[in-house]
């Protein structure tokens, strides 16, 4: 199948989930839920951790390893800051960050590790839709960085080193760019749809939205820098 990442609704609470779309029509596989086992709950005293306090763990997490990152001038730690969901697993960057707002510190790392983890796991679809995208993007790929042609290859390595410049370079440029990508590629998805709309409706269809969901993101990325650049990005 293919992945592609999509802006799903937790009701008021917007997050990147993975969609597999399946050659019988596609269905979800969206994140899994916190877990928590017998010690978990015995250290809140046998119940669940509240809303605030799962709000404060997320906060305070995205903050410690941004901190850490930046800190430590050390590339590897910055690789390994950057490989972090390889080492986890998305599901459980997902589970800690993903029901933040997408304009907080936490929020902002789960788009930024999802979007450089569909990269990832699908560098030739990525690298499709990018290419598509180009001339109708000018600045935003100029932004992007992204040498032409934009070879899977290539584009496995800028998304790493867009996630690197959030620990060892400006953060907002590191957002700016992740944003001038989210751009592209949804220009990309755009283009691949009118091209699919008289041949194949459906394909066309699903473009057109997982175009949109790339939108909301890159706007979200944009207002972070800003966000970051006056300090006010928590």
């Amino acid at each position: 199948g293919t992945t592609t990442f999509v802006e799903g609704s937790r009701g008021a609470d917007l997050e990147w989930e993975t969609v597999v779309m399946t050659p019988d029509g596609g269905r979800s596989l969206p994140r899994r839920p916190a877990r928590y086992g017998p010690d978990a709950l015995e250290a809140h005293g046998g119940t669940l951790p509240g809303p605030a306090e799962i709000t404060e763990v997320a906060h305070q997490t995205a903050a410690i390893l941004i901190g850490t990152g930046r800190a430590a001038h050390d590339p590897e730690v910055t690789t390994r800051l950057v490989s972090l969901v390889d080492d986890l697993g998305l599901s459980t960057v997902a589970d800690l960050w993903s029901a933040r707002p997408a304009r907080s510190l936490p929020g902002t790392l789960w788009r930024l590790y999802a979007l450089r983890e569909w990269v990832q796991r699908s560098p030739e679809q990525a690298s499709r839709e990018y290419a598509a995208g180009i001339r109708f993007t000018d600045v935003a790929h100029v932004v992007a960085g992204i040498p032409e042609p934009p070879r899977p290859e290539e584009m496995q390595r800028v998304a790493d080193q867009i996630l690197a410049g959030v620990f060892e370079g400006d953060f907002a440029v590191a957002l700016e760019r992740a944003a001038a990508f989210c751009s592209v590629v949804a220009a990309g998805r755009a283009e691949l749809a009118n091209d699919h709309d008289a041949v194949d409706p459906t394909a066309a269809s699903d473009l057109t939205r997982s175009a949109a969901s790339m939108l909301t993101p890159g706007e979200d990325l944009r207002a972070c820098a800003n966000l970051w650049r006056r300090g006010d990005l928590d």
